[in-house]
């Protein structure tokens, strides 16, 4: 049977699924410093609260808006500020489906997108089940990390549609600077391209530098297209929700508004309840956020504590968001330390290939689990040597 190019050639699973999958079968206990599920993670939710917001009559109703329901964009743009408005909104399913929407509206099979790393894998197959290439552009750390500018218009081609960034990132944790913003926005004029911001965790702002970007809403009318992304999933650690939304931001994106709820309805994706709870749970979210930043910063505190007996070791700065880098001895590959500490120490955590950082130094933990679990999975690291 034919399927598409645009599928992976096979769906054979990595070396560290496969030993996480005999620990699975063995009944073996483990622990996971990869968690990025926030229902997983301990965090008191508000839950009558937000079972009321879903139970609201008005679920029963499906009124469709290819944009979204307009009292939840109201809310949205209340959210953000900034002068947002509900008409700058298109929302989605989710970020994924912002990115593919985007992708759509933006390139024709076999055109690019530009993506600075170390960033998020799944850019690359968001954008090949669109037909679109994703091309990876390596930033560089001094200090902290900066995008190369200079790297990124050289390889822009006849073919690049876009430049996609992630403020802050994941999993370095670094915000844009300013002064790559007006480098990244000035690029993006000269070539007729348009800049995607991923801005989910945004929220997550923990030790940011003095110049950096909070947000790109910051800038009213930037001269190239921009269109922020983000969603409850991050905004209310509430993924199951699904509920995602794109800001056209500046008036050089304000007339792809029209094409891009054109694409939103085909699919009307976006189920009436989420929308209908959507600013009831806006409402609820900072009590959550509030959770989860206290949560990162004792996970941080405890992580620099385990590590001061390791000069060998360290952890790379962190500006927002949930993931940390731990920087070891290359004595081997990262998927090799993964391994021994999986097998070993019977902890998870990612190498930091899989997010295409630039040497072998790296392992990616998340910051959200529990602090007990966190604190008993570095010290098994640290114990078993990473």
């Amino acid at each position: 049977m034919h399927t598409s190019s645009r599928l992976p050639r096979n769906f054979q699973a990595n070396a560290l699924t496969v030993a996480l999958e005999a620990l699975r079968t063995a009944g073996e206990p483990w622990l996971d410093l990869t968690l990025s599920n926030p229902t997983r993670c301990g965090f008191a939710y508000p839950e009558d609260a937000i079972r009321s917001a879903l139970a609201s009559p008005e679920v029963l109703f499906h009124e469709p808006d290819s944009r979204g329901a307009r009292p939840a964009r109201e809310a949205i743009a209340a959210w953000h500020g900034h002068s947002v408005e509900a008409d700058d909104l298109v929302l989605t399913a989710s970020t994924s489906e912002a990115y593919s929407w985007l992708f759509k509206l933006l390139g024709d099979p076999g055109d690019e997108v530009l993506v600075p790393s170390p960033s998020y894998p799944l850019f690359e197959w968001l954008a090949r089940l669109e037909g679109l290439r994703a091309t990876s552009v390596a930033a560089y750390y001094a200090d902290r990390w900066h995008l190369d500018l200079d790297a990124i218009e050289a390889a822009c081609g006849s073919r690049t549609r876009a430049i996609v960034v992630v403020n802050p990132n994941n999993p370095t944790g670094h915000f844009l600077s300013r002064g790559e913003w007006t480098g990244l926005t000035a690029l993006c004029a000269r070539r007729e391209l348009a800049l995607i911001v991923d801005e989910v965790f945004s929220d997550y702002a923990l030790k940011p530098a003095p110049d950096h970007l909070p947000t790109a809403l910051e800038d009213a009318d930037p001269p190239c297209p921009v269109f922020v992304l983000s969603g409850l999933s991050k905004v209310a650690a509430l993924p199951q929700l699904k509920l995602g939304w794109i800001i056209a931001r500046g008036s050089a994106a304000k007339p792809l508004l029209e094409p891009m709820a054109f694409i939103a309805d085909q699919f009307l994706s976006v189920s009436s309840p989420t929308q209908t709870a959507a600013p009831a749970i806006l409402r609820l979210a900072p009590g959550i956020q509030a959770q989860i930043l206290f949560r990162l910063r004792a996970n941080l505190d405890a992580l620099d504590e385990a590590l001061a007996a390791f000069p060998q070791l360290s952890r790379l700065p962190v500006e927002g968001g949930w993931s940390v880098l731990v920087r070891r001895p290359t004595l081997d590959t990262d998927e090799a330390s993964a391994l021994r500490i999986l097998r070993e120490a019977r902890v998870l955590v990612q190498p930091g290939h899989f997010f295409d950082l630039p040497s072998e130094a790296y392992l990616v933990l998340s910051l959200l689990p529990p602090e007990a679990v966190f604190r008993n999975g570095i010290g098994r690291m640290l114990f078993y040597g990473l």
